[in-house]
């Protein structure tokens, strides 16, 4: 069951949500599809509500937003980004463990 603190990315609301966001944000693009989607997703919600306050977990599948997948390069998934200040900071492609990437958000909060 998916976590309600992470928040759901599209080409729609991708730039208040997380180009404007006053907190890092890690953005999660991924696709039904993809099996290693499938298992980092129970990270992704254990970060959402252990970052709460802290950062923003967000979601982004790449098959019903094509335009911003596209504008920031994706060619794997999943990919994880972290961005601040609008800017990408950091960047995760393949599943990463829980341990892995609470180390790379720690490094930008």
């Amino acid at each position: 069951m998916a976590s309600e603190k992470v928040v759901t990315l599209t080409d729609a609301n991708f730039k208040s949500a997380v180009l404007e966001a006053d907190k890092p944000v890690l953005v999660d693009f991924w696709a039904a599809w993809c099996g290693p989607c499938k298992m980092i997703a129970p990270v992704i919600d254990e970060l959402a509500n252990e970052y709460d306050g802290q950062a923003i977990i967000g979601k982004l599948n790449v098959d019903e937003n094509r335009q911003i997948a596209s504008e920031y390069g994706i060619m794997s998934i999943p990919t994880l980004l972290v961005i601040k200040n609008g800017q990408v900071v950091d960047k995760a492609v393949g599943f990463k463990s829980k341990a892995d990437l609470a180390k790379l958000m720690d490094s930008h909060i």
